[in-house]
C-alpha cells in the first residue's frame, strides 16, 4: 500500500535570532524546499537573485497573520547586478507570489524571467526592469504594480497566457508592454500609464484582451497593433496620448460582417475591437487604421482628438456602431486609399473640418447617422470615392451639407440636410448621384448640380431656403417628384446649357419665380405644379428653349409665363389660374403654344378652359382646372388630396408648441374625411360644425392656425378657396342705425369660400347683460343668420381670452348652437419662446450665440406673465430689440466682419422692466 504524500511544509525566512530554524535568505529557503512547499518571508529588503526550480509559494509573512495580497512593499527582492534577474522561474516550475516586489538591476534588463513555467502573482510587483515570459510559460498577476517596468517586447513570446488583474504598469522607459509571437495577454481593471513610448504594442500573432482598464499619458500611441495581431477592449479608457489613442498598422482579419457581434460572442483574434470604450485627448487621430487593419468600434466615445476621430487608409476596413465622435481638430471620419468604412447609428459633432471626408478609391456606408456642427462640409466625397448614405442627418455648417466632387459617387436615401451656409447638396466635377427622399431645410441653396456625370433626384423636398431651391447645370440630370417650398428666390433654376428632365415637381410659394430657365438651356418639364410664386410662374430668359407640358401655374404675382427675347419654348397644355396675365413676352420671342388654357385670368391671351370643367380645390386651397381626362369630383385626382393634406398637416406640426391644438385639428380632419366618405357612399352624414372658438391669450398663434385651418378645409374639398379674412368689432359694427347689417354682410361676403376670423370677438357681447344702444348685438344677429344661409361656404372662427369667450358664446343662443367646439391655445413656455426667437433670427439671417440662447432662457423665465405679456409677440419684440441693440453695437466697429453683422450675442438682449421674480 502506497503511503499518502507528506503534507506541504512551511519554511520561514527571517532573522534566526527572532525565529529559530528560519532561513536567513530566500535563496536558502528555496534550496531547502520541496514541491508544493510554502515559503513565508518576513518583511524587509533582500538583495538576491532567486531561481525557482520547483513548484512553491512565496508569501510575505506578517506577524498578525493577515493576507499580504495587495500590501505592496512588504518584501522587496533586488537583483544584485544587471546580468541576473531578481527572480527566474525554470521550465516546468510553478510559483505563487503574494506581497512580493522585485526590483531589477536595470530598467532595460530582466527583473523577472519566466521560462516555461507559470506564475500567479498577487500584490507587490516590479519596480524596475522587464518581465520576460518565454516559451510556453504563463503568468497571472493580480493587484500588482509595475513601476518603471516593462512587460517586454521580443521576449514576450509564449504559447501561454499572461493575466494582469488590478495591476498598474507605470512610467516605463519606452514601450509599456509589448506582446509578440502567439502570446495571449489579458488585462482586467489594469492601468498602463506614463510610458515614454506606446503603452501597448501587439505584434505578430499575439492577442490582447482588455476589460475595464485604462491607458493614460502614453508618449506615443495608447494601443499599437501590427502584423496579424488582434485586440479586444471592453469598457476601457484611453486618454492623453502623445499620438494616436489606437493605431492599427495591420491585424488579423475580422469576419465579413462583424457589426452584429459584441464582446460576449466575438473572438479576440478577429481584428481589433473596442466596445464601450472612451478615447479622449489624443495628440493626433483617436483611431488610425492603415495596411490591412480591421477595426470595429461599438458603443464608443471618441472626443477631443488632435487629428481625426477615425482615419482609415490603404486596404483597411473599419466598422462603427452606436459610436459618438466629438470635437476633432481634423475631419471626424477620414477615409482614403482603398479603405472601407461602415457606420450605423453613430454621431459626429463639432469637427473643426469635415464630419466625413472620403477620397481616392475609398468606400463609405453610413446608415442612421448624424453629422453636424462642422466648420467645413459635414460630408465631403471626392476622388473616386463611393458613399452610400441611408437616413443621414447632416446639419450646421457654413459650407455645403453634402459636397460631392471629382469622380465620386453618392447614393442617398431618405436623408435630411439642414441649416447650411451654402447648398444642402452640391454636386460638381464628374460626380455621379442617385438621391431619393432627401429633405433640405433652411440652407442657402437647396440642391445644386454642376456635375457632368449622371444625376438622379427622386422625391426630394427643399424648404425655406435663402436662395434658389434647386439649381441644375449641364449634365445628365433627372429630377422626378418632390416639392420646393418657400424658397427665398426661385424654386427651380436651369442654368445655361443645361438639358435636365423634370417631372411631377411641385414648387410652392417661391419669393421669386417658380421656374427660371437661362438662355441656351433646353429643359423638358412635365407635370410641374407652381403655386403662388412671388413673381413669374415660369420665366424663359432670352435665347432659352425647352419643352413644358401638362404644367399648372396658380396665383402668380407676375404674368404666369414670361419669355425673353428670342426664347423658343414649346408650351403644351399649360394651365394658368388666378393670375393677372397668363403670358407676357419680349419682342422676338417665338413660342409654340398648344392647348394652353386660363381660368380667372384678368387679361388672358389663352382661351378659357373648355367645358365641361370641374373646379376643385388643390393642395393650396386654390381652385384647380380639370379637363375631361383629369377625373372629376371634389377629391380630385387619386392621391392628390391626401398628399397635399399631409403637407398642410406637416406645416401645422412644424409650428412651435400648440400640442393640444395640433391634436384637435388632426382629429377634426379625420372627422371631416369620414363625413365625406359617408356622403360618397350614399350614407347619412352626422352633424358637423366646422365653426370654431379659439380661446387663448394674445400671441399664441391663433391667427396662424386659422389660416392653416382654411387651407386644410380647402384641401379636403370642404371650402372652395380656403383664404382668410380677418375682422374685429370695428369691421363689423356700425356707428349709426342701419349701418351695422350691411357692414357685417360686406365682410362676410369677402370671406365666401374661406375663413372669417373674428379676433377679440367677446367685444361683441353686451356688457353687464344689457345690450343698451350697442349695435354689436345687431352684428351678432346678422352673423348668425349669414352662417345659417351659407353654412357650406364660409367657416367662422371667433377668438379671444378663454374666460371672455365663454361669456360671449353664452350671450346668444344662436352662437351656442353653432360654436360647439373650442380649441385652447396655451401660453408658450420658456423653451418655446427661445425657439421662436431662434426662428425669427434664422429667417432674417442672424445667428444666435450659445451664450445668447442661455441668456434668452433666463430672460423669458423672468418676464412677468401679466396683462402686457404677448407670448409669441413678446418673443418677436425681444428679437427686434436684440437686432436694434446689435445695430448700435456694430455701428461702433470701424470695419465690421460678416460675423459681426449677423451675430446676436448676450450683449444684445433687452433689459427687463421689472426685477426678476423670486
Amino acid at each position: 500500500m502506497t503511503p499518502p504524500p507528506a503534507p506541504p511544509a512551511i519554511l520561514y525566512v527571517a532573522d534566526p535570532e527572532r525565529r529559530p530554524a528560519a532561513h536567513p535568505t530566500i535563496a536558502a529557503a528555496l534550496n531547502a524546499a520541496a514541491d508544493g512547499d510554502e515559503i513565508r518571508i518576513a518583511p524587509g529588503e533582500y538583495t538576491e537573485a532567486l531561481r525557482v526550480e520547483r513548484s512553491v509559494s512565496l508569501l510575505a509573512w506578517t506577524a498578525d497573520g493577515q493576507d499580504p495580497s495587495g500590501r505592496h512593499g512588504l518584501v522587496t527582492v533586488t537583483a544584485p547586478d544587471e546580468d541576473r534577474p531578481g527572480l527566474e522561474v525554470a521550465a516546468g516550475a510553478r510559483v505563487v507570489l503574494r506581497g512580493l516586489t522585485v526590483r531589477g538591476g536595470a530598467a532595460n534588463r530582466p527583473a523577472v524571467r519566466l521560462a516555461g513555467g507559470s506564475t500567479a502573482w498577487s500584490g507587490g510587483g516590479i519596480t524596475r526592469g522587464r518581465l520576460e515570459v518565454l516559451g510556453d510559460a504563463a503568468a497571472r498577476l493580480s493587484d500588482t504594480v509595475l513601476t518603471g517596468a516593462t512587460l517586454t517586447g521580443a521576449l514576450l513570446r509564449t504559447t501561454g497566457t499572461v493575466h494582469l488583474t488590478d495591476c498598474v504598469l507605470a512610467d516605463a522607459d519606452g514601450t509599456g508592454l509589448v506582446a509578440g509571437g502567439s502570446t495571449r495577454l489579458e488585462l482586467e481593471r489594469t492601468t498602463v500609464r506614463g510610458a515614454s513610448g506606446s503603452a501597448l504594442r501587439i505584434r505578430e500573432t499575439a492577442r490582447v484582451l482588455l476589460r475595464d482598464s485604462r491607458i493614460d499619458r502614453a508618449g506615443r500611441s495608447g494601443l499599437l497593433v501590427e502584423d496579424r495581431g488582434s485586440a479586444l477592449l471592453t469598457d476601457c479608457r484611453i486618454r492623453d496620448c502623445g499620438a494616436e489613442a489606437v493605431r492599427v498598422l495591420g491585424s488579423s482579419p475580422a469576419p465579413a460582417d462583424p457589426a452584429g457581434a459584441d464582446d460576449r460572442t466575438v473572438r479576440a483574434d478577429d481584428g481589433v475591437r473596442l466596445h464601450g470604450c472612451e478615447l479622449t485627448d489624443s495628440g493626433t487621430d483617436a483611431v488610425s487604421v492603415t495596411g490591412h487593419g480591421h477595426v470595429l468600434l461599438t458603443a464608443c466615445v471618441l472626443r477631443d482628438s488632435g487629428g481625426s476621430g477615425v482615419s482609415a487608409g490603404d486596404d483597411s476596413r473599419v466598422w462603427l456602431a452606436d459610436t459618438r465622435i466629438a470635437r476633432t481638430a481634423a475631419a471626424a471620419l477620414r477615409v482614403h486609399g482603398a479603405a472601407r468604412l461602415t457606420a450605423g447609428q453613430s454621431t459626429v459633432r463639432d469637427s473643426a473640418a469635415n464630419g466625413l471626408l472620403a477620397a481616392d478609391d475609398a468606400t463609405v456606408r453610413l446608415e442612421d447617422c448624424e453629422v453636424g456642427e462642422c466648420r467645413f462640409s459635414p460630408v465631403h466625397i471626392g476622388g473616386r470615392a463611393t458613399a452610400v448614405l441611408t437616413r443621414l442627418r447632416a446639419s450646421g455648417s457654413p459650407e455645403h451639407g453634402v459636397h460631392v466632387v471629382g469622380e465620386a459617387t453618392v447614393e442617398m436615401t431618405d436623408g435630411s440636410i439642414a441649416q447650411c451656409g451654402m447648398s444642402g447638396l452640391d454636386l460638381a466635377g464628374e460626380s455621379r448621384a442617385d438621391v431619393r427622399g432627401l429633405s433640405v431645410l433652411r440652407c442657402r441653396n437647396g440642391i445644386t448640380s454642376a456635375s457632368r456625370g449622371p444625376v438622379r433626384l427622386l422625391d426630394c423636398e427643399v424648404t425655406d431656403g435663402e436662395r434658389a431651391a434647386v439649381v441644375l447645370g449641364p449634365g445628365d440630370i433627372e429630377l422626378t417628384g418632390g416639392r420646393l417650398l418657400r424658397p427665398g428666390t426661385a424654386g427651380l433654376v436651369v442654368e445655361a446649357g443645361a438639358r435636365p428632365r423634370v417631372t411631377d415637381l411641385e414648387v410652392r410659394e417661391a419669393a421669386g419665380s417658380g421656374v427660371v430657365v437661362a438662355g441656351d438651356a433646353e429643359p423638358r418639364l412635365s407635370g410641374v405644379r407652381i403655386v403662388r410664386p412671388g413673381k413669374n410662374g415660369l420665366i424663359v430668359e432670352a435665347g432659352g428653349a425647352g419643352l413644358f407640358e401638362d404644367c399648372d401655374i396658380a396665383g402668380p404675382g407676375f404674368p404666369a409665363v414670361h419669355l425673353g427675347a428670342g426664347a423658343t419654348p414649346v408650351l403644351r397644355r399649360i394651365r394658368v389660374h388666378d393670375a393677372a396675365e397668363d403670358l407676357s413676352a419680349d419682342p422676338g420671342a417665338d413660342p409654340v403654344v398648344e392647348d394652353c388654357v386660363s381660368v380667372r385670368v384678368k387679361t388672358p391671351l389663352w382661351p378659357a378652359a373648355p367645358l365641361p370643367v370641374a373646379m376643385a380645390s388643390g393642395p393650396t386651397g386654390t381652385p384647380e382646372v380639370k379637363g375631361p381626362g383629369d377625373g372629376s369630383g371634389e377629391g380630385g385626382p387619386a392621391g392628390e388630396t391626401e398628399e397635399s393634406l399631409d403637407s398642410l398637416l406637416g406645416e401645422l406640426d412644424e409650428l412651435i408648441g400648440l400640442a393640444r391644438v395640433k391634436q384637435d385639428v388632426a382629429s377634426l380632419v379625420k372627422l371631416m374625411r369620414m363625413v365625406q366618405r359617408r356622403s360618397a357612399a350614399g350614407l347619412a352624414a352626422p352633424p358637423l360644425s366646422r365653426h370654431l372658438v379659439f380661446a387663448g391669450n394674445p400671441g399664441t398663434g391663433k391667427t396662424t392656425v386659422a389660416r392653416l385651418y382654411g387651407r386644410i378645409l380647402a384641401a379636403v374639398g370642404l371650402l372652395e378657396r380656403g383664404h382668410l379674412v380677418e375682422a374685429d368689432r370695428s369691421a363689423l359694427v356700425g356707428e349709426y342705425v342701419g349701418h351695422t347689417g350691411p357692414k357685417t354682410q360686406r365682410v362676410f361676403q369677402e370671406a365666401m369660400g374661406g375663413v372669417l376670423f373674428i379676433d377679440e370677438a367677446y367685444s361683441l357681447a353686451p356688457v353687464g347683460g344689457s345690450a343698451g344702444n350697442d349695435f354689436a348685438q345687431e352684428a351678432v344677429a346678422t352673423l348668425v343668420k349669414l352662417m345659417e344661409d351659407h353654412r357650406d361656404s364660409v367657416v367662422v372662427i371667433v377668438a379671444g381670452y378663454p374666460a371672455e369667450m365663454e361669456h360671449f358664446i353664452d350671450s346668444n343662443p344662436g352662437l351656442a348652437s353653432r360654436f360647439n367646439r373650442t380649441l385652447l391655445f396655451e401660453d408658450y413656455d420658456t423653451a418655446e419662446l427661445v425657439r421662436i426667437v431662434e426662428q425669427h433670427a434664422a429667417s432674417h439671417q442672424y445667428d444666435l450665440t450659445d451664450a445668447a440662447r442661455a441668456m434668452l432662457d433666463t430672460y423669458f423665465a423672468h418676464v412677468p406673465r401679466d396683462g402686457r405679456f404677448g407670448n409669441g409677440r413678446s418673443a418677436r419684440q425681444a428679437f427686434q430689440a436684440m437686432t436694434e441693440r446689435q445695430a448700435y453695437r456694430v455701428a461702433e466697429i470701424d470695419d465690421p466682419t460678416e460675423d459681426d453683422l449677423v451675430t446676436l450675442s448676450e450683449l444684445d438682449l433687452p433689459e427687463l422692466d421689472t426685477q426678476p421674480a423670486t
